[in-house]
């Protein structure tokens, strides 16, 4: 997928089609996991559909609860919830940035060779 290290840098408009794919694949990742937390808390914890899209962008990002829960399971659900969320912002931000990431490594790589 990425280019290794003996190769030379990729041109700038390839590694900006490379950018652009691998931000839509974060944005994919997002949703998905948003929708995981939107279907769960309406489902689930029974609230109505603003207020879980609330909760769960909110859990998402780290910001934590809104509204509290009532049931055993809806608190069973927004704790595994909160840990999928701290796994999957780390992993959405690593697929987001790697490109760039992959690209600063490479540059310095070949400036300490010449």
């Amino acid at each position: 997928m990425f280019e290794h290290a003996k190769k030379p840098l990729v041109s700038p408009k390839t590694y900006f089609q490379r950018q652009v794919k691998f931000g839509l694949i974060s944005v994919a990742l997002l949703l998905g996991s948003l929708g995981i937390g939107v279907f769960g808390y309406h489902f689930i914890a029974k609230l109505d559909w603003i207020d879980s899209l609330l909760n769960a962008s909110m859990i998402l990002t780290g910001m934590g609860p809104v509204n509290p829960m009532q049931s055993v399971g809806a608190k069973v659900f927004s704790s595994m919830y909160a840990l999928f969320s701290g796994v999957a912002f780390l992993s959405i931000a690593a697929v987001m940035f790697a490109p760039f990431i992959h690209r600063f490594l490479h540059k310095m790589h070949i400036d300490l060779d010449d």
